[in-house]
């Protein structure tokens, strides 16, 4: 993990302390199956079953550099999958912030589950349900990250989200990052150049 970890930052995907400590601390071997372990430390998607991918490490990275988590911050993580990004956001967040794990597919969450539990984390709440429509008994959130692609921004998440808070999701082959200025304005970047699952709406 650390050879990985020092590519990502050489190839300047990872650039924050807390982030980069995040990656040393949630190995990725501990979220895929026994015969991917040689490749979990490639930095390549890797299937996880369902129809759904692991995803890539510079991928992860480059999205989280985005959202920019911090400790004591609420965060909804949309697409949970195998949970190795939702362990890195509850380490960054720490005992005083919160995670909510989001994933439709309630087989893959209930198995990735398993692999989240080796870490003892007690700040994560799991919710096996689209996420389309938000999570509004969590709101407001301080982030919102997708691990899936839509369509368009999703407007709940828009309404879900903090003035100051950050939403990173991809859009169809590109990756958006919205800052809320304003209960009604958000700054907008595209990142173009990406390939996600589809986000399933409704």
């Amino acid at each position: 993990m650390q050879e990985l970890v020092k590519q990502l930052i050489l190839n300047g995907y990872l650039k924050t302390p807390r982030i980069i400590e995040a990656f040393l601390a949630i190995d990725r071997r501990d979220f895929v199956s026994e015969d991917q372990h040689d490749e979990a430390y490639w930095d390549i998607p890797l299937p996880i079953g369902y129809g759904q991918t692991i995803s890539q490490p510079a991928t992860v990275a480059f999205m989280l550099e985005l959202l920019q988590p911090k400790a004591g911050d609420t965060i909804m993580d949309v697409g949970a999958g195998s949970c190795w990004q939702t362990a890195l956001l509850a380490h960054i967040v720490g005992q005083e912030g919160r995670v909510c794990a989001v994933e439709r597919i309630c087989p893959l969450l209930e198995e990735s589950k398993k692999h989240f539990a080796k870490y003892g984390f007690t700040n994560t709440t799991f919710f096996c349900q689209n996420a389309t429509q938000g999570l509004p008994e969590y709101a407001p959130f301080d982030a919102i990250i997708a691990a899936a692609s839509g369509r368009a921004m999703i407007q709940r998440w828009q309404k879900e989200v903090k003035v100051g808070g950050r939403i990173v999701m991809p859009i169809e082959l590109s990756i958006w990052l919205y800052s809320k200025r304003s209960e009604t304005e958000f700054e907008k970047h595209e990142y173009p150049g990406f390939a996600f699952v589809p986000l399933i709406e409704g």
